[in-house]
């Protein structure tokens, strides 16, 4: 009977240091650095005084700063400019910005909105490009395409 009470119940609580004692002794650091986050892709630079040159001009011309439902009106999707009434051309670049694609510059919003739906364009209420060889087109897809560096 001695012997029965001499033998403890093998307890969590006494097996405790075993458990802990491999982390202890390998230690809990990885054996190599994190690795690195995923990134890279193309960077998107665009030049602002070509903005403020040609590609503001292209928009005030096809009337998408003007009030109402246009883009000068408030938000309209995704793009809000500065009203024609009250141009702020660092306003506009910062939001035309936003709607280049850097992984896809052709498909990107601010050159597929305005295109007729035949040509590649996508869904919105005015279509300001017939197609890719308009002048104005291809001189917003040229300033788009020399901001999206590798």
């Amino acid at each position: 009977m001695s012997k029965a009470r001499d033998r403890r119940p093998n307890s969590p609580v006494r097996r405790w240091p075993w458990l802990v004692l491999p982390g202890a002794l390998l230690g809990c650091a990885s054996p190599v650095a994190p690795p690195v986050p995923p990134g890279g892709g193309p960077a998107l630079q665009l030049d602002y005084a070509t903005f403020a040159s040609a590609i503001e001009p292209i928009l005030t011309t096809h009337g998408c700063d003007a009030g109402g439902d246009c883009h000068g009106g408030g938000i309209r999707g995704t793009l809000q400019l500065s009203p024609a009434t009250a141009k702020d051309t660092r306003f506009d670049f910062e939001q035309v910005a936003l709607q280049v694609t850097p992984a896809d510059p052709d498909r990107s919003p601010i050159l597929t909105e305005p295109l007729a739906v035949a040509h590649g364009g996508t869904p919105h209420s005015v279509k300001v490009f017939a197609d890719t060889s308009d002048a104005d087109y291809r001189t917003l897809r040229a300033w788009v395409r020399a901001g999206v560096t590798p």
